[in-house]
């Protein structure tokens, strides 16, 4: 991108223009807060489909009426290993905040633990969450179901949501080992991302609306997202709709788009996320082994393959150095009519 086709913005700047354009649209505070720093993280890390971008969507499902803007999430423990958080149809990352204690707890105390997080809408990547719970020296997993907007293989009719899935080990160092992809060929957002750009997409990310392959993203978006490796993404993407589903008491992608009632609003459902204590499983050896895996890691990188996320931590270190981040003009003016 030209230079004069951007615009550079400290972070303190993004999170105020975020916090105003929330508590704008009746976001309450703590809601806003918590969804500020996900928006903050995602633009420092040169995620451009899930930084300032989502502000829009955000507006978009607070108009909805489909978010309660001051929803108190109420955190239960449900068995030795077991959390629960009812978001209260609230965003996920102020209960994912709330919750995240109890896991932590469990997890050490158990060696294992799962969180629930129900009645939430989600919006954003699961890698903020994912590198919280890794800061406290745990495994994770985390997974969502999202609207049915998924082609399964072999298919043409959307009843999958992207459905994303992240993972998460911790490292020394500043940063962990994570991976966080959807289940779908490309985040819904990245096809979106092409509409507003006015580019095509890729054959493979979509079809229409009568089942053909497409690299028109509206006829995509109004068509069928596809999974990535047909029915081995297909089969990850129904495992998705049932631990972060049925399993939970919550919807699958389908209902979460019936309930949306053809609002446009952000998927309302359950998220489900696994902490392992290494400790747990190995004790006092928890830091022999774990240091094994730096020689699996080394052994990726020897051969110039990248680990996962490298390309998302260059670019927070690169943000972090001159204390902000680019952002496109044509993004900053639609962020400013979000005023009006």
């Amino acid at each position: 991108m030209r230079n004069h086709d951007s615009m550079f913005l400290t972070f303190d700047q993004l999170a105020d223009l975020s916090r105003r354009i929330l508590r704008g649209r009746g976001l309450s505070p703590g809601h806003a807060e918590a969804v500020t720093r996900t928006i903050v993280a995602g633009e420092r890390d040169g995620c451009a489909s899930h930084g300032a971008y989502r502000l829009i969507v955000c507006a978009a499902t607070l108009a909805t009426g489909k978010v309660v803007p001051d929803a108190e999430p109420q955190v239960t423990s449900r068995a030795p290993a077991l959390a629960q958080v009812d978001a209260g149809g609230g965003y996920a990352q102020l209960a994912f905040e709330r919750g995240l204690p109890m896991l932590v707890e469990k997890a050490r105390a158990a060696g294992i633990a799962a969180l629930a997080i129900n009645n939430c809408v989600h919006f954003a990547a699961l890698w903020p969450e994912i590198e919280a719970v890794v800061a406290e020296g745990l495994v994770a997993l985390a997974c969502t179901p999202s609207h049915a907007w998924v082609a399964p293989a072999g298919g043409t009719r959307p009843l999958f949501g992207t459905n994303p899935i992240a993972f998460g080990w911790p490292r020394p160092g500043p940063y962990p080992f994570v991976f966080d992809f959807a289940t779908s060929a490309v985040a819904r957002g990245e096809i979106e991302l092409h509409r507003r750009a006015g580019k095509p997409i890729p054959i493979g990310w979509g079809v229409d609306a009568e089942g053909r392959p497409t690299t028109d993203p509206a006829a995509a978006l109004g068509g069928a997202m596809l999974t990535f490796g047909g029915h081995k993404g297909s089969a990850l993407s129904a495992m998705i709709e049932l631990i972060a589903g049925p399993l939970i008491g919550d919807m699958t992608s389908a209902e979460s788009l019936a309930a949306d009632g053809g609002a446009g609003s952000s998927p309302i459902g359950g998220e489900l996320i696994v902490a392992i204590d290494p400790r747990g499983f190995l004790g006092d050896a928890a830091g022999a082994h774990l240091q094994r895996a730096e020689t699996l890691f080394a052994g990726i990188t020897g051969q110039g393959a990248r680990l996962p996320s490298q390309r998302r931590f260059e670019a927070r270190a690169a943000s972090l150095a001159r204390g902000g981040v680019m952002l496109a003009r044509g993004l900053y003016k639609d962020l400013l009519a979000l005023f009006d």
